[in-house]
């Protein structure tokens, strides 16, 4: 690492070996000494999930050309805290995680470990983005992407964040060519109505698959989910602070404590 250059952690829950995180080291590197600590298997859904009943392990790994990188048994959360505590020499000025393979949009944002991820080094004081391509499939072209990220990476590094905030950013499964820019939006108002395929194994036991439909109720045009429907990158800023300002005033104003 040079003095000179941000020192920049790369992260995701797909996994090491990941295209998208491949997509996502190769801007990365354009901007500073990257390293990566990213999980050793697939840890989409994990949310904040951290490991405390388990051990770690971290094994460094040649994937990436010229550039340090890490595989970790643990969750999206587990490779930022091990990162920060036994492999950087300083705290880094910018944790990129992704390229998430399918949306973490809405709702979505919840079960990410890529936002997850994100979040953690935002706790941390560090400048966060979380970058999803909807697009699920292994082979998806991450190109239109990498175009985003150069941008948006740029913009952050010039310009910084306010305290506790980081990006949620998502970028529809479209061309290059047929992406009309970006929109900055609110988190659209959204659920998932779920329910459970219910099968049996052959040895007659009943086993479960979680499956369900994503259902928007929010029509506004300041969503992401709306940009994301007209072809837009949506950037949507969030925080780890979960507190419910309008519950508060309330709280306050009409509750006896």
């Amino acid at each position: 690492m040079t003095n000179d250059r941000p020192v920049i952690l790369v992260t995701n829950d797909d996994g090491v070996i990941s295209n998208g995180i491949r997509a996502l080291v190769e801007v990365a590197k354009e901007f500073g000494d990257v390293v990566v600590v990213a999980p050793d298997s697939p840890q989409s859904g994990m949310g904040h999930a951290i490991t405390i009943h388990d051990m770690l392990r971290l094994e460094r790994v040649n994937i990436f050309e010229d550039v340090a990188a890490y595989q970790c048994s643990g969750t999206p959360v587990d490779c930022v805290k091990i990162a920060i505590s036994q492999i950087l020499k300083r705290k880094p000025d910018l944790c990129l995680s992704g390229i998430n393979h399918g949306s973490n949009s809405s709702i979505n944002v919840i079960y990410s470990g890529t936002m997850s991820a994100a979040m953690e080094a935002s706790i941390d004081g560090i400048k966060a983005i979380g970058f999803s391509l909807l697009d699920y499939s292994a082979e998806a072209d991450f190109e239109g992407s990498k175009h985003y990220v150069r941008i948006i990476t740029q913009q952050i590094l010039a310009n910084g964040l306010p305290s506790g905030c980081l990006l949620n950013v998502n970028i529809p499964k479209l061309p290059l060519s047929e992406i009309k820019g970006m929109k900055i939006c609110r988190q659209a108002m959204a659920h998932w109505e779920e329910d459970y395929d219910g099968r049996v194994d052959p040895t007659g036991r009943k086993y479960y698959w979680l499956t369900g439909e994503f259902v928007n109720e929010d029509n506004g045009e300041d969503t992401d989910v709306w940009a994301l429907e007209n072809g837009y990158v949506s950037i949507v800023p969030v925080q780890y602070d979960l507190t419910h300002q309008h519950g508060l005033r309330f709280l306050n104003k009409y509750w006896d404590v």
